[in-house]
């Protein structure tokens, strides 16, 4: 037997041995990589679920702001829905609107659907362009209803437009070291995904 012979299955082995290791590095790699993660990230973004959002809106309100000078607003209670198809969420909440124009402050839901985006400078997920769905308030007195249309029209786009209803924390925003940036954002059934976009 030649020594080439001899050695040709000693390199071989000494190969698959090679290999074996590589390939366990890798895997020991990427089990890392995917531990660094943090809690909501996948290998193409982040996905925050509707809870997610919605304990995140619910900490912001109840608020009020005082319209066409003589409305005061409050919203309250408010309950984010999902919706896929037109790749909007939708939000409902209890509206209040007292004035001195009425006795009885004037109460009803508001309904309001929105796109969304993201804000680079608050790292934040933002209604975009918001528009109103259902604003019915009960026992509106006569004469003031045009107002009151009005009143729905200006919360959209005054209040919630541009409003924040998911906040990225700072650590959030990378992935084993490496920043990433959120890109196209798709609203799902079960939640909101975050493409990342590295810069």
């Amino acid at each position: 037997m030649t020594d080439s012979e001899i050695s040709t299955p000693f390199v071989r082995a000494r190969r698959v041995r090679w290999w074996a290791g590589a390939a366990a590095m890798a895997v020991s790699i990427a089990a890392m990589l995917v531990a660094c993660m943090p809690t909501g990230w996948t290998g193409d973004g982040y996905t925050f679920s509707r809870s997610q959002m919605q304990d995140a809106l619910a900490r912001k309100f109840p608020f009020q702001r005082r319209f066409l000078g003589f409305f005061d607003v409050t919203l309250s209670n408010p309950q984010v829905a999902l919706d896929p198809a037109r790749n909007r969420i939708a939000i409902q909440a209890d509206a209040r609107v007292e004035s001195g124009l009425f006795r009885e402050p004037l109460t009803g839901p508001l309904a309001v659907s929105s796109g969304l985006h993201y804000d680079a400078p608050t790292r934040s997920i933002r209604l975009d362009q918001p528009s109103v769905d259902r604003f019915d308030l009960q026992n509106v007195p006569g004469g003031v209803g045009p107002q009151i249309s009005a009143i729905g029209s200006l919360i959209a786009g005054q209040l919630l437009n541009d409003y924040a209803v998911y906040t990225f924390k700072p650590d959030q925003l990378k992935v084993a070291g490496i920043a990433v940036e959120p890109g196209t954002i798709t609203v799902l059934p079960e939640g909101v995904h975050v493409q990342a976009k590295r810069p």
